[in-house]
């Protein structure tokens, strides 16, 4: 008893606490949108109308009885007739063709200053409003299901060719794809049709979800679309606040073929580095957010007038990613040609507060400085072109490179100086969060940055940084200076962090300060990973004013992602990234490691920060790493299963199959602890991202395996308590029925020869799979009559450890007839005569061949039901690889019609196996599949399934029911295999 009370108590606790851990991640998981990357979104308004394009009918496409066309019109703005420039939206997973009308509103309210009034800016370059169709998909669950995506792609290339047709000839569509909506856009290309593609919070790299070998089919041919077609494509991503995909899978995979002259052009760009934007957007805001929404429907209509791709690139750049501008050719200019100019002290910042007239000032250069120095400017509610906020005033500034000798000012040669780095910053309102929650921050707000290298002085001659600034007297200022702080290069790494924190001690900023650069080629870079910066600053008593701009902390660790911060005294922020991931291939754009911190400030202010710290956010640590892995749980969970199975199977080599609960005790006593090590281990080896944890061997992720096989061993636990609480009620509903009991008992359960009705079934079910029903659902139908075999059997089982006798085995509810001289019809004609139970022979009355052959059967009994549930607790764990199809099947059903045909999972070879396993065992009351029936080499192939669900499920999870399938089906043959059954009739 004793021993038993241990077991429970250890499969109780590990049960438990994988319940908690699963808590624990939930829980995490949801405060990572609040924590890491908050969002910052104002609604957006619209007066919505949509026209139904009954034209587009089954003479275009055959799936138009399934799916539906619409056209949007902005109410009181636009009419309803089509004469701009087309534009096609592709909703996503479960999307709908009525999310459209927040871009297309903001495309109407821009291209109108006024109701049919067409803006001075747009009409004066001849640029078209956008006419927005939006294909309706009902709200199907594509990310699951690759012949739906399938369906999308034919549906939405008919309404393509269907919308191009009421326009001129050579006319071009820009798509638009919002999550899978962009991943059938992509396979719309390579198209003449097609100018530019806008993908928003769409996975290019990674599905979602990967269930579906067609799926994964679709990505590798889009993977080739993307690195050779030349179509501008443009990726729009939400950050960690999108909970619903892994937002590095958002980043293209040929980021580095990106080129503004050239003929291919790729952006990725994260909504956090998205100017004007500056915040988190989680998946389904991203098509409402109005700071995203306003710059999309800005590109889209700038589109209309490009005329080649490069001219395309660019507008996209310039709307979307304001990152390193470029000014037209430097021309030279005469200084005399400005009204007045004032030249400013040296080691003096130029500091401007709401100037007016106009004026050029000259900031000397000395040279002294280095001849890597930089010149920093800010410009706040003013331009300088072509960067502006949205709403910005007439205050514009012109920065100049000037030289000549200090004695004739008036005689100094100024050219234009190049940029390189031109954007809007955002500037955080003191005492408010940032990004204000429900607000985000106003696009006026932004402060412009304009940083140059100093070109190289002559040295005979002087030379000044010339800031030629018209203004209007308006509320602005300009701050400028040069950067003389040297880069700090530190040396941090993850596992310093990890050891206790670690502390980065910056250099003295001074007054002037400007800017301050950080690198960290050493710090672990990965969207698992969440780190805690804590700024610590030093009162400053010799010069204390509120600074204009105060310090803003600038993180940038991939090309297309850039995070903002408010530094403050004592104020912990989240330092993430997306840069690498689990199961993302890696290249020089999307480095492991490494991390650039800026710090823009214009002067130091009452405080000046001195020292950083870093430490690990565990919690948001969690919940990143939570959303990586639920399908790496499933496959993992049926590695475990398979192991419970190979040493069940193999114990049945004794003669003695052990129950479930004894098979998880024996796992967790004795193979699991050195699984753990080994799964330690074999995170540590350099694999490719498709497999395993997708980590590429990083120590730092090493735990990250045990963790999971641990919590994996616990929820097969709980599962197994969830199907005995199923049974339990099947168990005690067949006890109560006396007909069920009575069929029951004249049932012949060894006879598992093929009879007329199994052949009329098995043909039935596999016409309804290849004609009508996927495949999945036919294994749902089989694990719930393999559950109700298993519950309509366990009452019927010796109790563990009992003496088999005739009143324990399973054959004491057939009648006592007499045999001899009588055929089995006649017995069955034969009344059968009640044996009161003072008739029962007694057990030493009965011979002893009796008694060995009824031990027998109730030996075969016990064993058999304990075969069947390590089978039944497969099958549960291999329902979730099915269950998403199913979902896509009803869900169409309900959408479409029911007689709509389901396209595709037809293939009834998947399920068939398991359609014979289940007729068997529900007719078999002997082990079906132990060593002594099927072989002594079967239970290898559990090992197989193990190793596949350990190191291709969590990347491929389709083939783990693949390879299980295969497995059972092998394990049948050999079970009625010709050779074996005439072994055993030679027997």
């Amino acid at each position: 008893m004793s021993q038993s009370r241990h077991t429970a108590f250890i499969t109780a606790t590990l049960g438990l606490f994988s319940l908690f851990v699963i808590y624990i991640c939930y829980y995490a998981a949801n405060d990572v949108r609040l924590t890491v990357s908050p969002q910052g979104c104002r609604m957006s308004w619209m007066s919505p109308s949509y026209i139904l394009q009954r034209e587009f009918n089954s003479s275009w496409t055959p799936l138009a009885y399934r799916y539906s066309l619409w056209l949007y019109r902005e109410v009181g703005w636009e009419s309803n007739q089509v004469r701009g420039t087309p534009v096609l939206f592709i909703p996503g997973n479960a999307g709908s063709s009525h999310q459209v009308r927040s871009i297309a509103s903001s495309a109407a309210r821009q291209y109108f200053s006024s109701p049919s009034v067409i803006s001075g800016d747009f009409a004066s370059r001849g640029i078209k409003a956008l006419d927005f169709f939006a294909v309706e998909f009902n709200e199907d669950l594509s990310a699951f299901h690759g012949p739906t995506l399938q369906s999308q792609i034919e549906y939405s290339s008919a309404a393509i060719r269907y919308i191009l047709s009421h326009y001129p000839r050579n006319t071009r569509i820009v798509v638009m794809g919002h999550s899978m909506g962009g991943v059938v856009g992509t396979a719309l290309l390579p198209s003449g049709d097609i100018s530019a593609l806008i993908t928003m919070s769409t996975p290019h790299t990674l599905p979602p979800a990967r269930f579906d070998a067609h799926v994964d089919e679709l990505y590798q041919r889009n993977a080739e679309l993307l690195a050779n077609n030349p179509t501008p494509i443009v990726s729009i991503c939400g950050g960690a606040t999108d909970m619903m995909i892994p937002s590095e899978s958002c980043i293209l995979p040929d980021l580095g073929d990106v080129s503004l002259e050239g003929t291919v052009y790729r952006r990725t760009v994260f909504t956090s580095a998205l100017e004007g934007a500056w915040t988190g957007v989680g998946h389904r805001e991203m098509v409402w957010c109005h700071q995203v929404r306003w710059r999309v429907a800005r590109a889209a209509l700038e589109l209309g007038g490009a005329k080649s791709n490069t001219d395309m690139a660019v507008m996209l750049d310039k709307w979307l990613n304001g990152d390193s501008h470029h000014l037209p050719p430097a021309t030279a200019v005469d200084i005399s040609e400005a009204a007045t100019y004032e030249v400013l002290p040296e080691d003096m910042n130029l500091i401007l507060k709401r100037p007016t007239g106009s004026r050029m000032y000259l900031l000397p250069i000395r040279h002294a400085l280095d001849a890597n120095a930089t010149f920093v400017m800010f410009v706040s509610r003013g331009s300088i072109p072509p960067i502006a906020p949205q709403h910005s005033t007439k205050l514009q500034i012109s920065p100049h490179f000037c030289h000549g000798l200090a004695t004739a000012p008036d005689s100094l040669s100024c050219v234009p100086l190049e940029p390189s780095i031109l954007k809007l910053l955002p500037s955080p309102l003191p005492g408010k969060p940032f990004p204000v929650p429900d607000e985000g921050s106003d696009e006026s707000e932004g402060v412009v940055l304009f940083e140059a290298t100093l070109p190289r002085i002559p040295s005979a001659e002087d030379a000044w940084i010339g800031v030629n600034v018209n203004a209007a007297g308006e509320d602005g200022w300009v701050f400028g200076g040069f950067d003389t702080t040297q880069a700090i290069q530190s040396d941090i790494s993850a596992f310093d962090i990890l050891i206790g924190g670690a502390k980065l001690l910056l250099q003295p900023a001074g007054r002037n300060s400007v800017r301050r650069y950080i690198t960290l080629p050493k710090l672990l870079s990965n969207s698992l990973l969440v780190y805690k910066l804590t700024s610590r600053s030093v009162d400053s008593t010799s010069f204390c004013t509120q600074p204009l701009l105060p310090p803003l902390l600038v993180h940038k660790s991939h090309p297309a992602e850039t995070h903002y911060y408010r530094l403050e005294h004592d104020k912990p922020i989240a330092i993430h990234t997306h840069a690498s991931g689990p199961y993302i291939p890696l290249s020089r754009f999307s480095p492991s490691y490494g991390a650039e911190l800026w710090i823009y400030s214009s002067g130091s202010g009452c405080q000046e920060i001195d020292e950083l710290s870093l430490t690990i956010d565990w919690w948001a640590t969690i919940g990143r790493t939570s959303t990586r892995y639920p399908a790496t749980l499933v496959c993992w969970s049926v590695s475990v299963v398979a192991i419970l199975m190979f040493y069940a199977w193999r114990e049945s080599r004794k003669g003695q199959m052990p129950t479930v609960q004894q098979s998880l005790i024996t796992f967790i006593c004795y193979p699991m602890p050195k699984l753990l090590a080994a799964s330690f281990v074999v995170a540590l080896l350099p694999l490719s991202p498709n497999y395993y944890l997708g980590t590429r061997g990083e120590p730092f992720f090493g735990l990250l395996a045990p963790i999971l096989l641990v919590v994996a061993t616990g929820l097969v636990t709980v599962s197994w308590w969830f199907i005995l609480l199923l049974m339990w009620p099947l168990r005690l509903f067949g006890r109560l029925l006396p007909v069920n009991n009575s069929l029951r008992s004249n049932r012949r359960y060894d006879d598992l020869g093929v009879s007329r009705n199994t052949i009329i079934s098995m043909v039935f079910i596999s016409l309804l799979v290849m004609l009508f029903v996927p495949w999945q659902v036919a294994f749902i139908g089989c694990w719930l009559i393999h559950l109700h075999t298993c519950a309509s059997s366990a009452h019927r089982k010796p109790y563990p450890g009992s003496v088999p006798s005739l009143r324990s085995t399973p054959t004491e509810s057939l009648p006592l007839r007499e045999h001899s001289g009588h055929r089995e019809e006649d017995i069955q004609n034969t009344e059968i005569k009640e044996i009161k139970p003072s008739e029962v022979p007694k057990i030493q009355d009965v011979p002893l061949d009796q008694r060995l052959a009824a031990a027998a059967d109730a030996l075969d009994a016990n064993q058999a039901y304990h075969e069947k549930t390590h089978l039944l607790l497969l099958m549960f764990w291999l329902l979730p690889l099915s269950m998403p199809v199913l979902a896509v099947w009803v869900r169409t059903l309900m959408t479409a019609g029911y007689t709509t045909p389901f396209n595709g999972d037809h293939n009834v070879f998947k399920v068939a196996p398991f359609l014979v396993l289940v007729d068997c065992a529900g007719r078999s009351r002997s082990p079906l599949l132990s060593h002594r029936n099927a072989g002594s080499y079967i239970h290898w192939g559990y090992l197989i399934v193990t190793c596949v669900s350990f190191l291709l499920g969590s990347r491929e999870a389709y083939r783990v029911f693949d390879v299980a399938s295969l497995h059972i089906a092998c394990a049948l043959l050999a079970r009625f295999s010709p050779v074996r059954f005439t072994r055993r009739i030679a027997a």
